[in-house]
């Protein structure tokens, strides 16, 4: 288990959102987001498929365009302004549940393009960052591989891998265990248990209730585009106080 008295959340805000809307055409997908995120905080966000999980997520760092509201990210506020919008997507690492993997560039590779690119590293140093985040995430020796020679746990981790090393002070998840296999999926929550144990500010959409309770510092459930309750884990599972939410998880957990 983790020992979450021992990870610190600061009173820093890393992510505020205030009254959030967005809407795909007619359809009103995200109703009055308010939320805020502290530095150091791990927020499992879960809810029935549709409900706007990973639409809210994807807005943190300009996947998708919020209409209306406003979301500051790390200090900076996300508008159009394409400066800004870079600004906060390099302070924030993102994991998809399909990895996104450039398939014909070694893991190696993988890892070193954004910095290099973005951050303007040295091939060398962005080669040493890989493979210290390679050897984190339990991989090293598959660094001169291809994503097609691995297991699907070993290119999600190889994915988070990239992410971190970007050195990113957020990290969100959406899905990252979804297209895995059972056995694959504890390799992956593993790694994400470690990152959350160094005080990583992370955001995960996923349906792996355990890994809610085992790492979380609040679950957000949520239903039709609005946070229903938001809660700590133990006040989240064991005393819903939404019926929405109790039939939610009476459908997750099977009680």
């Amino acid at each position: 288990m983790v020992d979450t008295t021992q990870m610190k959340v600061s009173d820093e805000i890393a992510i505020s959102i205030e009254k959030m809307n967005k809407w795909y055409g007619q359809f009103h997908v995200l109703r009055d987001i308010d939320l805020s995120v502290y530095r150091g905080e791990r927020i499992v966000i879960a809810g029935p498929s549709g409900s706007g999980k990973s639409t809210l997520i994807r807005c943190i760092n300009a996947l998708e365009e919020h209409q209306a509201g406003k979301i500051v990210v790390d200090g900076v506020h996300l508008t159009s302004d394409l400066k800004n919008i870079d600004a906060i997507r390099s302070e924030v690492g993102m994991c998809f549940q399909h990895f996104n993997l450039f398939p014909h560039l070694t893991i190696l590779e993988n890892c070193t393009l954004a910095p290099i690119w973005v951050r303007k590293i040295p091939k060398k140093q962005a080669e040493e960052t890989a493979m210290h985040f390679l050897e984190k995430v339990k991989i090293p020796d598959q660094a001169n591989k291809y994503p097609g020679q691995l297991s699907g746990g070993q290119q999600q981790r190889v994915a988070i891998a990239r992410s971190l090393c970007m050195k990113p002070r957020i990290m969100l998840f959406d899905e990252p265990t979804s297209a895995l296999d059972p056995e694959m999926i504890k390799e992956v929550l593993d790694t994400m248990v470690e990152l959350a144990e160094e005080g990583m500010t992370m955001l995960c959409v996923t349906h792996e209730m355990g890994f809610a309770r085992q790492v979380a510092n609040r679950v957000i459930f949520m239903d039709q585009g609005q946070i229903v309750e938001q809660n700590e884990p133990e006040e989240f599972f064991n005393n819903p106080k939404s019926e929405r939410t109790k039939l939610f998880l009476s459908q997750i957990l099977g009680h």
